[in-house]
């Protein structure tokens, strides 16, 4: 993606940073929202029963067609439609950076403002039913957007700024269909998988504007094995998001490491990885049998523990290099805490504060791996 300094609006990187920390806490209050069971207490989209807010009491929607669809719990709504709003917050924060980015490209704001538009037009399109016609929008709005980042370069970052826009305006479509498709685990988990990319590319553009280079004469051989790291990070994440999406946390109850009594339970692949089940099913609480859960919990386990060894492979090699030595020491730490409240996610049958910060460490070790991706230069 360039290893020049780019040449941008002399504050974008603050409004990067600024957006970087957004992401960060829209990440975690959204596991918040998903594990405290409050993922459809808004059945309708993007209002709460029909409110720019949210009701306050159960009064105030009785005469909402979104009653029919589930009660008004208040102690729940807040959360799901503060969640939306702050990630509105993050959307305008990234719109704000293409803008920027594209400003000196010929016609650049002119197409940062259509696709941001269409997607906008597509909204009330929406609300009044007309989904065909939403989606036709949105589609062509994102179309516009990829076209460009495909187009342009990042000596200005107009292109990783383009492509977080859109990944963004497909994050809240996947938000959307959390909500309207009853929290169907390949898009539950493809939410979660959007918000760290989201957050991945606004660090990395972030540590691209603030141009603070780590120079180091392997630093390509160490950037591969980042890489490495980072795809396994990232399928133990998506494993992650596949479990809670699935209520698979507690598949093999409070035992560990075994499950249910026995290192080699009775479990179901098959049925525990049906990616696709179709349209029109709440999935709240989960619909899968104890074997189909038991089957996703082991596999994450599993699979914990090669996300581990290379984590653990890696921060060692950081320690033989010389002013690497803090994030190798940063990266161990994180790697041995997350392994930790994994553990005690089973142990103490998934309490809130542990579960929330397990979703923590992920973007926590997800900032170290991207942070020196981002950073790492050869010595020229």
């Amino acid at each position: 993606m360039g290893y020049a300094k780019p040449t941008v609006y002399r504050h974008f990187h603050r409004i990067a940073w600024l957006a970087v920390a957004l992401a960060l806490g829209v990440i975690v209050f959204g596991a918040f929202v998903r594990l405290s069971n409050a993922g459809l207490s808004c059945p309708d989209w993007p209002t709460c029963y029909g409110r720019a807010a949210w009701p306050t009491a159960a009064s105030d929607a009785v005469d909402h067609a979104a009653t029919a669809i589930r009660p008004v719990e208040v102690h729940k709504a807040w959360r799901e439609q503060l969640h939306r709003m702050i990630a509105g917050a993050l959307g305008v924060l990234v719109l704000v950076l293409a803008l920027l980015a594209a400003r000196k490209r010929p016609h650049g704001v002119l197409q940062v403002v259509a696709a941001a538009v269409l997607v906008a037009l597509a909204i009330p399109l929406y609300m009044r039913g007309q989904h065909a016609a939403a989606s036709a929008l949105a589609i062509v709005g994102e179309a516009i957007l990829l076209f460009a980042a495909l187009r342009w370069s990042n000596l200005d970052l107009s292109r990783i700024a383009s492509l977080t826009l859109a990944v963004i305006i497909f994050q809240a479509l996947l938000g959307m269909w959390t909500v309207t498709w009853l929290l169907k685990p390949i898009v539950v988990m493809g939410h979660l998988l959007g918000g760290l990319t989201t957050f991945a590319l606004l660090l990395w553009m972030a540590w691209r504007a603030t141009h603070s280079p780590i120079r180091l004469a392997d630093a390509l051989a160490l950037r591969r094995w980042v890489v490495v790291v980072l795809a396994l990070l990232a399928v133990q994440i998506a494993l992650g998001g596949w479990t809670s999406a699935n209520y698979a946390a507690l598949a093999c109850a409070n035992d560990f490491p075994k499950c249910v009594g026995q290192w080699w339970p009775p479990h179901d692949f098959r049925e525990g990885f049906v990616l696709w089940r179709g349209i029109g099913v709440d999935y709240e609480g989960g619909i899968l049998d104890g074997a189909s859960r038991i089957a996703i919990q082991m596999v994450h386990r599993m699979m914990a523990v090669v996300a581990f060894g290379a984590l653990i492979a890696l921060a060692v090699r950081l320690l033989r290099t010389p002013g690497l030595r803090g994030w190798a020491v940063l990266l161990a730490l994180l790697a041995c805490t997350q392994v930790a409240l994994g553990i005690a996610n089973v142990k103490l049958s998934l309490p809130l504060d542990v579960a929330v910060a397990h979703n923590a460490g992920a973007v926590l070790l997800l900032f170290v791996l991207v942070s020196l991706l981002a950073r790492l230069r050869a010595i020229d």
